[in-house]
């Protein structure tokens, strides 16, 4: 029995250049030479597994959280998102601050943000220019950022606030559109080049980094404790949730627990939303067929009235998400720590390799998808994918505790984008898969052309 998958015997360093450059034709290029399985290696850091092969990934979806550690595999995102966050724990610690997040986060209380979605969607839209080329993401990012800021953070519109939605912003945005945040961390979460920041003092990208952090914490903590000092009682958003909630043992979070949660709602799920959003714009201008069906549905379901109390009825539109999501996820694979040796198909692989579940090629393997690479929603409504084949938002007990906000938040602003806007591609535009920071987008935002717009329907008109 093997102990490790094959995989390319390049150096590591090249190995990790790939990955942060060229995912996508790196993982093609590997599973092409080395089948479902493979193994490849980053300088400092046990081998990585790459599997499309079902059976693997069902064992790691379901195999027992105490011996797959998702919380190690994202070690990465520690010096980003505090030791607090959600995505870095794992066992209790993680079981604890996933309970406190579930609650705001799905039914009633998620659908009530529908209509504030559906409001700054208008908004947006309506400062889109008539005619003239511009980036799709910019757009989108902005509708998911205020989403986030007004139904996470309560945010309204005081000196403060402003400050805070700036620093947010520039966040966000610090290494997005390069592979620089991920070169910039070690596998143990620490951050690599501490002698090159020591020669560079003020000038190096790390100590830019670093003091935009302090800046954001001390306004971040800043808002908790202002909050905490007001009822809680006349605030629906999830930061005033959070700081009423209690776990099991009656203990609420820490002021510092509530920030690093703060972080990583806003980061993984604000731009990752903004971005599927382009994938299912870019497939309506690719299958206009496609388009078509779904402006009729909405039509149909929802008439003139108020989309919000219909998005559950837009099982097209539904279907079209998720077939964009297939052929385009936003995060190219999940990853487990192994805990202890285990046995994963054919290979009995030692304690601390990661094991990583290929969301991109799982979703494009032949035996699960007839014609895997032509677009076609109705896939999902002819039948139901297993958890080990289709999963855009990960999977078991790690899948994204979001997943439920950012499909809901789609349908809507989806919705209010093919009610009111014609929108055409840029002659000579070719989509083309890139890197932004950790996640996948298309390259130059997705420049679009506005060619047409309605006004918005009246909020309060009812269908019939």
């Amino acid at each position: 029995m093997a102990t490790l998958p094959p995989g390319p015997s390049v150096p590591s360093l090249w190995q990790l250049l790939q990955w942060a450059y060229r995912p996508i034709p790196w993982m093609e290029t590997c599973a092409r030479r080395y089948g479902e399985t493979f193994t490849l290696r980053s300088p400092g850091s046990p081998p990585m597994v790459f599997t499309s092969d079902p059976t693997v990934i069902k064992q790691v979806f379901s195999g027992d959280p105490r011996q797959f550690h998702a919380g190690k595999a994202n070690i990465f995102l520690k010096p980003f998102l505090g030791d607090n966050s959600l995505l870095v724990l794992d066992e209790k610690p993680h079981l604890r601050q996933r309970k406190l997040l579930l609650g705001p986060l799905h039914g009633e209380r998620m659908q009530a943000y529908g209509e504030t979605m559906r409001r700054i969607t208008d908004r947006v839209i309506d400062g889109w220019p008539l005619g003239r080329p511009f980036p799709l993401q910019d757009e989108t990012q902005a509708i998911t950022l205020d989403v986030i800021l007004e139904t996470v953070f309560g945010m309204g519109s005081g000196a403060e606030q402003r400050q805070l939605r700036e620093l947010l912003k520039r966040f966000i945005n610090f290494g997005t559109g390069t592979p620089l945040a991920i070169l910039m961390v070690r596998a143990d979460g620490e951050i690599r080049g501490r002698r090159l920041q020591r020669a560079l003092g003020p000038l190096s990208p790390i100590s830019a980094f670093e003091r935009l952090l302090a800046e954001l914490d001390e306004a971040l903590y800043g808002e908790i404790h202002r909050r905490r000092g007001v009822g809680l009682e006349t605030h629906e958003d999830v930061l005033a949730l959070l700081l009423g909630a209690r776990d099991e043992a009656g203990q609420p979070m820490s002021d510092a627990e509530i920030r690093d949660q703060l972080l990583t709602l806003l980061s993984a799920g604000h731009e990752t939303t903004a971005t599927a959003l382009t994938f299912v714009v870019q497939s309506f201008l690719e299958h206009p067929e496609v388009l078509a069906e779904v402006r009729a549905e909405i039509e149909r379901v929802v008439g003139a009235g108020d989309l919000v109390p219909r998005i559950g009825q837009l099982e097209y539109l539904d279907a079209t998400i998720k077939e964009a999501l297939r052929l385009r996820p936003v995060a190219p694979v999940v990853g487990r720590v192994l805990a202890e040796p285990m046995e994963l198909g054919p290979w009995r692989l030692p304690a601390g390799v990661m094991v990583v579940p290929t969301i991109y090629l799982a979703h494009r393997r032949p035996e699960a998808w007839k014609d895997p690479e032509r677009f076609d929603p109705r896939r999902f409504l002819d039948g139901k994918p297993t958890p080990a084949e289709y999963f855009p938002f990960g999977g078991g007990v790690r899948r994204c505790i979001g997943a439920a906000f950012a499909t809901y938040e789609m349908k809507v602003v989806l919705g209010q984008l093919v009610r009111r806007t014609r929108l055409e591609a840029v002659p000579g535009y070719r989509p083309r898969m890139i890197r932004r920071s950790f996640t996948l987008a298309l390259d130059k935002g997705l420049p679009l052309i506005l060619a047409a717009r309605d006004a918005a329907p009246p909020a309060h008109a009812a269908a019939s």
